[in-house]
């Protein structure tokens, strides 16, 4: 409050522009005296400029009549929901946020809790009209099938005993609804992933890749003649077991 009081006499006696007689004393240097205790010791002369310059330091202003510096206006949060097909190829959605209706362009390849920052979009300065930015904040709904991973499409692919022991070629779907034909190869197991290349988001670096993971289905009922092949394969296959390897590398 002292500062305060001592600033507002320099800033009024600035105002004037007084002059003072060589050898006076008083005035500037009696007040930065003061403030600085310097007492009844040494005087420095300054001009004009030279208090507007430390005065400027001193309050954080740009000198005598200076203005402040620009202050943007206000960050603005928002929350928005996208399908997923919306959340893989782009979109654009027209929100509400705080009594404004704007349009939002959601680039391609958007992940469920991604923030996404709009330059502009946010609240206005109210001191130079400068606006903060719009930060919205994705929600992307599920897919009974499909799931992101960075850039790439994964999607399980179920296949039968046969088609995984014998080979096939099978139809996989892919994002947008179209489909593609892919080979199993004979022996394929369980957990093997192929790869399409570029069914996945599209991006400036180039499209991503769908990866299949093929699962092999179990038949939870079997009839009579499945039964009867099956134990037949059985028979055939002896003492096979696929668990060999794995015991030998436990012990």
């Amino acid at each position: 409050a002292k500062q305060r009081e001592e600033y507002d006499a320099v800033r009024a006696m600035a105002g004037g522009r007084p002059r003072f007689a060589p050898g006076a004393q008083g005035g500037f240097e009696d007040v930065f005296g003061g403030m600085f205790g310097q007492g009844g010791g040494p005087r420095v002369q300054y001009q004009q400029s030279d208090f507007e310059d430390i005065l400027g330091g001193m309050f954080g202003g740009g000198g005598f009549g200076g203005q402040r510096a620009p202050q943007r206006g206000r960050d603005v949060t928002a929350n928005a929901q996208l399908d997923f097909l919306s959340a893989v190829q782009g979109d654009t959605l027209k929100l509400t946020v705080g009594g404004r209706s704007m349009t939002v362009k959601i680039p391609a390849g958007v992940h469920d809790g991604q923030k996404i920052r709009l330059a502009g979009k946010g609240q206005p300065s109210i001191t130079n009209g400068q606006p903060g930015d719009l930060i919205v904040t994705v929600q992307v709904r599920p897919h009974p099938v499909f799931r992101m991973d960075g850039r790439d499409i994964r999607v399980d692919v179920p296949v039968t005993f046969g088609e995984a022991a014998l080979g096939a070629t099978i139809e996989v779907p892919t994002v947008g609804g179209g489909t593609v034909r892919l080979k199993v190869a004979p022996g394929t197991p369980s957990g093997r992933v192929l790869r399409v290349k570029g069914k996945g988001v599209p991006s400036r670096q180039g499209a991503g890749d769908l990866l299949a993971t093929v699962q092999v289905a179990v038949p939870s009922h079997l009839n009579a003649a499945q039964r009867e092949a099956l134990e037949a394969f059985v028979a055939a296959s002896g003492d096979e077991s696929p668990r060999d390897d794995l015991l030998a590398k436990a012990r």
